[in-house]
């Protein structure tokens, strides 16, 4: 499964009650690739609001037996 994750330097971004977190990975926000307009306006405004190192990374799971 890939879905697309943000990032800001080496931490991540979670979107809640309108706000931009600076979490960890198992805290951050995650999307389909169909909501990539969704994710580059995100990107957008996290700039805007001086979050530094932004970027749109693929975030690629796999599931394997135990």
């Amino acid at each position: 499964m890939e879905l697309l994750i943000i990032k800001s330097g080496q931490k991540y971004i979670r979107f809640k009650d309108d706000t931009y977190l600076i979490v960890s990975l198992d805290k951050a926000s995650v999307y389909p690739f169909d909501k990539m307009a969704l994710v580059q306006q995100h990107e957008s405004c996290i700039k805007e609001k001086g979050f530094k190192n932004v970027c749109i990374k693929k975030l690629v799971l796999t599931e394997k037996d135990l």
